[in-house]
């Protein structure tokens, strides 16, 4: 199992209609084959600049690869992520 994540921050004012936007064609993600337990999560801790979390699932390697180059997947991180986001950081787990 791969336990995909990424935080990060937003160009767009917090509660603006374009940040809801965003978080909203974002949940297209987890329509591509392979992804489990997709979820969209608000940052809490004052320790970073980060204001929201992704995180899924996959079941190896190969979903993880096949999300990463889906059209849905590729569409939103060329229609929405690239112009919109302002910082992130993405990381990819496995259970020891």
């Amino acid at each position: 199992m791969i336990r995909h994540t990424v935080a990060f921050r937003l160009k767009h004012a917090a509660g603006s209609v374009e940040e809801k936007a965003f978080l909203d064609e974002a949940l297209t993600l987890k329509q591509i084959p392979g992804v489990r337990n997709f979820e969209q999560l608000r940052q809490t801790s004052p320790k970073n600049d980060f204001t929201f979390g992704f995180s899924m699932e996959f079941d190896d390697q190969a979903g993880c690869d096949a999300y990463n180059v889906h059209p849905l997947h590729v569409a939103f991180v060329r229609n929405r992520w690239i112009p919109e986001v302002a910082d992130f950081l993405e990381i990819d787990y496995t259970k020891l």
